[in-house]
């Protein structure tokens, strides 16, 4: 997502200085334009010396590890990576005068049962990952009230789309589904497979959040933004089956704690945005598909830093 929001950034005219510790992302997506740094929004002494630097106008904070059912089982690295990360960004931006501080959030901090989701909707939020989004989200808000730094924060969810990671197996379905897919295995699917989800396309995401500090009324306020459409993870498998040109085979795996029901209201979103019509799920698929198949498949890693095994799905664990 941060690789398409700096190329919408640099096709506007702005300079754009990209921090990725590349831990879940590829320094061939950073843009050719825009100045690279490696290293982490945990390092706060390289966050400080970036911000003394180059002297920000805008921060677009989308460094995170999103993977929402792991964050169970690895809560003192999800607090730490996306709390405390989060924290130095913030006093960072409010030492050096930052004009706006854009966070993307997640649906994650809505919960379940509260379909379809509103911003007005008090959060509920049922897992870790879900937690440290809505606290950064309340911490924004403070520090509004206290320092006036300016915030617009987005709740996107299921981004999916070309420069994704797909041989992440914890997050990112389609990509799962499109990496097993062409590594000759069956698709597998937690539980019966319908639960529903709203998948967004990248290009109906990133450029409204890309243009959101310059849009008066979006300033302080919290979007949801996404597709509208949900479709069951059963549907989701036979759409990216055909795109990749695979019949369709599914392993049902023992079901997860998740959220079962998932998505969201947008008409605050586009009352402010405007955006134009979007991709349908089977033009975002056979997008992100024909990508796919020129990267080829990539080797799912084991995250080896779980800290409670107890209760983790078995196809987690590591090996």
């Amino acid at each position: 997502m941060g690789s398409h929001i700096a190329d919408d950034l640099i096709r506007d005219g702005h300079d754009v200085v990209v921090l990725d510790d590349l831990s879940g992302g590829f320094v061939e997506n950073v843009p050719e334009k825009a100045t690279f740094v490696e290293g982490s929004i945990l390092d706060n002494e390289l966050i400080l010396r970036l911000f003394l630097q180059y002297r920000f106008d805008y921060v677009f904070h989308l460094a995170a590890y999103a993977a929402e059912g792991l964050s169970h089982f690895i809560r003192r690295f999800n607090y730490h990576n996306n709390l405390v990360g989060s924290v130095n960004l913030i006093n960072a931006s409010v030492n050096s005068g930052v004009k706006c501080f854009v966070f993307t959030s997640s649906i994650a901090v809505y919960g379940r049962n509260q379909v379809p989701m509103l911003e007005s909707t008090t959060p509920l939020p049922e897992d870790p990952y879900g937690v440290a989004k809505y606290a950064v989200e309340l911490d924004l808000r403070s520090a509004h009230e206290m320092f006036g730094l300016n915030y617009v924060v987005f709740r996107p969810h299921n981004v999916y789309g070309e420069r994704q990671n797909i041989g992440d197996k914890y997050r990112n379905v389609i990509g799962i589904f499109m990496n097993q897919i062409m590594q000759g295995k069956p698709l597998t699917i937690f539980g019966d497979g319908e639960q529903t989800r709203a998948f967004s396309y990248i290009a109906d995401v990133a450029p409204i959040i890309s243009r959101s500090p310059f849009v008066p009324a979006a300033l302080n306020g919290i979007f949801n933004v996404g597709a509208d459409q949900p479709y069951t993870v059963n549907e989701l498998a036979r759409v990216v089956s055909k795109a990749m040109g695979a019949k369709a085979e599914v392993v049902h795996l023992p079901p997860r704690n998740e959220v079962v029901h998932a998505y969201s209201n947008h008409d605050a979103a586009r009352r402010v945005f405007n955006p134009g019509k979007p991709v349908t799920l089977e033009d975002g698929i056979e997008r992100m598909a024909s990508w796919a198949k020129r990267i080829g498949s990539k080797r799912s890693k084991a995250f080896t830093e779980i800290e409670i095994p107890r209760n983790m799905p078995p196809s987690w664990l590591a090996r």
